[in-house]
């Protein structure tokens, strides 16, 4: 059985934190409180961060990122990755957190799932974007909540799939 948890950083959760997880119970672990152990003890993640400035990660991320990075074995994991950003206020830099993130935890190994289709946001470039897809699931709770619970959904599916749960 598939063995996963959800990491994220952020002065808060937010409902998509939870609400991502669906039907099945994932531990949910705030990334300044994580141990090697608790990475260790999972070979699917689901990586969660908020918009953080320009060109900068959350502060938790980045003192995770700095301190833990080459001591943590993450293998064969499984990662996915999602994030909540203002795709008006933001335009130039969607979701960019996402790949500084994962170019942080590329040396670590392991795989990324769920590539997030590009299709109703209204921003004008990311670093994100690998060819019409954002790396992970990319949220708007500020201009789009509208589609937030539909593109939890839609995800949780994905998710389902690619961590072969079903």
């Amino acid at each position: 059985m598939a063995k996963i948890g959800l990491f994220y950083g952020s002065t808060r959760k937010t409902e998509a934190t939870e609400a991502l997880g669906g039907d099945i119970v994932i531990p949910i672990h705030e990334i300044s409180d994580v141990t090697n152990s608790d990475f260790a003890k999972r070979d699917r993640m689901i990586i969660a961060y908020p918009t953080w400035d320009i060109d900068a990660l959350q502060s938790d991320w980045e003192g995770f990122c700095e301190d833990d990075s080459d001591s943590i074995d993450l293998g064969g994991n499984k990662r996915a990755y999602f994030g909540a950003g203002n795709q008006v206020s933001y335009a130039d830099n969607f979701q960019d957190e996402m790949e500084i993130l994962i170019a942080k935890r590329s040396s670590v190994g392991g795989e990324t799932v769920s590539y997030w289709f590009i299709k109703d946001y209204e921003h004008e470039a990311s670093k994100a974007d690998r060819g019409g897809k954002f790396i992970g699931l990319a949220l708007d709770e500020d201009n789009r909540l509208e589609l937030t619970g539909e593109r939890i959904q839609e995800s949780t599916t994905l998710l389902e799939t690619e961590f072969a749960l079903r």
